[in-house]
């Protein structure tokens, strides 16, 4: 009884931290805006997480796979394909590489929308 609990215990604990290993979804549009590539301040980069493989297209098109870094899963990421990574704020709104660029979350546009009026006859 002992050994069944422990196993079912045990189980939970992992599937808890592997479910844990990305602290925020980074899906968004981003703007580069230190050292970027090229001059392209201001283009704008795109980062899809899917679960924990996460898509990355720079500002000058180039398109990435980065999983989390096995040092610091909830603050960084690693792209294995440039052997680099990147570190991202608690709450996704900053990414930034190791060689220096920094991207900044683009939020969507605030609309603000006015109630209907409505008028009542006396």
């Amino acid at each position: 009884m002992k050994l069944t609990s422990l196993a079912l215990g045990l189980a939970a604990a992992c599937f808890a931290t592997a479910a844990s290993a990305q602290s925020v979804n980074l899906t968004g549009t981003y703007r580069c805006i230190q050292m970027c590539r090229d001059g392209a301040i201001g283009a704008p980069a795109f980062v899809t997480q899917n679960g924990d493989a996460v898509n990355l297209t720079t500002e000058t098109g180039e398109s990435y796979r980065a999983w989390p870094d096995w040092n610091a899963p909830a603050s960084r990421l690693w792209i294995e394909a440039k052997s680099e990574s990147a570190v991202y704020s608690p709450d996704g709104m900053r990414i930034q590489f190791d060689d220096g660029r920094v991207w900044q979350r683009e939020l969507p546009p605030v609309v603000v929308g006015r109630a209907p009026v409505v008028y009542y006859g006396r």
